[in-house]
């Protein structure tokens, strides 16, 4: 089929038609006769969300500076496009040449949350490419797969031909050139699987005891290694970093330029998987920090500069930045965004700044309504601390604060649910004394998670909570916050409890994964598409027990499914911090002093 011809017509029959056309200001242009090899970089949801991830951005502009490589994006269609595409018996295609997925040399998933499972399957068979890694022949692209899910790549590991783990700037175009003309994809696969970082699924074999839990991970090919190390870039400084990224046509989710000023947290909160995953902090200077936002916003036009980490006032420097970042904005009539601000480092001369300059909505992240859980899950903050920025920040002129909590963190108590409330109450009260019951409207926004236990945490062994306990938490809280101008969101409990299943799961989940999407299943961390009852379906249909995978604690001595994906963290720290957590111990900031 003529993918361009039958595209016109259906671009005039579905919603918001840029996001299947491409040609972007800066997307790549290349003669696909004139490269060796050709990578899809799929994301595994819509373009305006898949457009937003910086990974993305980054990843396509260092392959396809190789002049061998054509890298092209492919986004999971919407509903309407995907049910014309599936009408009309149109493939998958690649936004720059309009290229049927199938005829890749490699098709590479980022997978940023479990509940884009359901879509990389969806994906592969709209591209008519066999599900299964087993089923599919030389011709079919390789199925490679990265992110921060690819640390328990266990659950797709009867899909995804190559994982990859750790950093991909430097790993991905080695994997990707390694690949020679005429070399099977045996041999290929047996090359690459030593490389640091390398995953390769079929060189290995779970094998259970007669409780169903894992037993060991046992290596069909020689030549794999024991364990995966994850891929580490050393010096951000000196790897690249896209200074002209794509400008889609329509609005995305996050429409603005974005620099990474470090990777790497030394919290140690002890629920954050990416504050384990990333460690070693690594952090880029300022001054190329500087150069790197500058060279964005020439080329892009954004109007919004964004800082990027998972906590952006623990940079070394980060007054300094910011204060330098503002004048260069105001400069240029652009808006400064600095995400993830801890309450105990706060800059408020940073806040005073974007206060005369940009005002929206402040957010904190207590994650719990108590000290003594506080201290459970490490979090490093007292109330004194979130009081005192509180009282900081209105004083200044903020008139709405996010909060964001956790529930169902290990040792919960009804007392911890009360300490939520409290605080959102408290607040409000500080608010008045600071400017009177006619001091103009202000509002307090809580916002409730579900804890999810994460691979290479130390809570990864904690079970989750039964849906029925989450319902019951959120009635209680809604109750408790029933107040004028406090408003109250929490988030969906089976969906919550699906991530779990899939975060902590084995290889035996694949087989209800495609059954699920056989059913109908994708877009599952959409909650006006997510099906339970489809998800029960393909439970039961494959003999699978989801509590077995949630709900159940796990003890140190069990083999886990991820236990061969080495992240540089130990077990035996793991193990500490759980144990610590238990006793409601702290563990000091990397930063101040070194745990070991």
């Amino acid at each position: 089929m003529e993918i361009n011809k039958e595209l016109d017509k259906l671009l005039k029959q579905v919603e918001k038609p840029a996001r299947y056309i491409g040609g972007e200001i800066h997307s790549a242009v290349k003669n696909p006769d004139q490269v060796r090899l050709r990578f899809g970089f799929a994301f595994p949801d819509t373009y305006e969300i898949g457009m937003s991830y910086m990974g993305l951005q980054l990843l396509y502009s260092i392959l396809n500076q190789d002049e061998d490589i054509y890298c092209e994006r492919v986004f999971a269609p919407a509903m309407d496009m995907e049910a014309r595409m599936r009408k009309a018996g149109m493939d998958l295609f690649t936004l720059e040449t309009k290229t049927s997925v199938k005829e890749l040399d490699f098709l590479g998933f980022t997978l940023q949350y479990e509940l884009s499972f359901t879509n990389v399957v969806n994906m592969l068979d709209l591209g008519k490419i066999p599900i299964l890694a087993a089923e599919r022949k030389e011709e079919d692209p390789l199925i490679i797969a990265g992110g921060p899910c690819a640390y328990n790549p266990e659950p797709l590991a009867d899909i995804v031909d190559v994982f990859l783990i750790g950093d991909g700037e430097e790993l991905l175009p080695q994997v990707v050139k390694t690949r020679r003309v005429g070399q099977s994809k045996e041999e290929y696969l047996k090359e690459i699987c030593s490389l640091p970082g390398v995953y390769i699924p079929r060189f290995y074999q779970p094998e259970y005891k007669e409780d169903g839990t894992l037993l060991r991970m046992k290596r069909l090919y020689e030549g794999a290694p024991q364990r995966i190390r994850r891929a580490l870039v050393q010096d951000l400084d000196g790897t690249p970093f896209q200074t002209e990224p794509i400008v889609p046509f329509i609005e995305t989710v996050h429409d603005r330029a974005v620099v990474e000023t470090f990777r790497g947290c030394t919290r140690g909160c002890r629920f954050c998987q990416a504050g384990m995953i990333y460690r070693p902090v690594r952090e880029r200077s300022l001054e190329t920090i500087r150069e790197l936002a500058r060279k964005q916003l020439d080329s892009t036009g954004h109007e919004e500069l964004s800082l990027l980490s998972l906590s952006t006032s623990d940079y070394s420097r980060f007054e300094e930045l910011a204060l330098d970042l503002m004048n260069t904005c105001k400069e240029r009539n652009v808006s400064l965004s600095l995400p993830s601000l801890r309450l105990d480092s706060f800059s408020f001369k940073v806040l005073e700044e974007i206060q005369g300059y940009k005002k929206s909505g402040l957010t904190f992240a207590p994650e719990a309504g108590s000290q003594r859980l506080r201290d459970v899950i490490n979090k490093g903050i007292t109330e004194d601390d979130i009081y005192r920025s509180v009282r900081e920040a209105l004083s200044l002129g903020w008139n709405h604060v996010k909060l964001y909590f956790m529930i169902g963190l290990p040792t919960e108590t009804e007392a911890d649910l009360d300490g939520i409330a409290q605080i959102a109450k408290k607040i409000k009260e500080i608010n008045y004394e600071l400017k009177g019951r006619k001091g103009g409207r202000f509002n307090v926004t809580v916002s409730v998670s579900n804890f999810v236990p994460k691979p290479h945490t130390p809570f990864q062994w904690e079970g989750q909570d039964t849906e029925k306990s989450f319902i019951q938490k959120h009635d209680y809280l809604s109750r408790q916050l029933s107040v004028k101008g406090i408003t109250f969101n929490y988030h969906d409990t089976e969906i919550s409890a699906l991530e779990a299943v899939f975060a902590r799961g084995d290889r035996r989940l694949g087989r209800a994964l495609i059954q699920a999407v056989k059913l109908g299943c994708k877009f599952d961390g959409w909650s006006e598409h997510f099906n339970a009852d489809l998800w029960k379906q393909a439970f039961s249909d494959t003999g699978i027990d989801p509590a077995f995978y949630n709900i159940r604690r796990r003890p140190y001595d069990e083999a886990l499914p991820w236990d061969h994906i080495d992240s540089f963290v130990s077990r035996d720290y793991l193990i500490r911090e759980n144990e610590k957590a238990l006793k409601e111990e702290t563990t000091p900031d990397c930063r101040k002093e070194c745990s070991g």
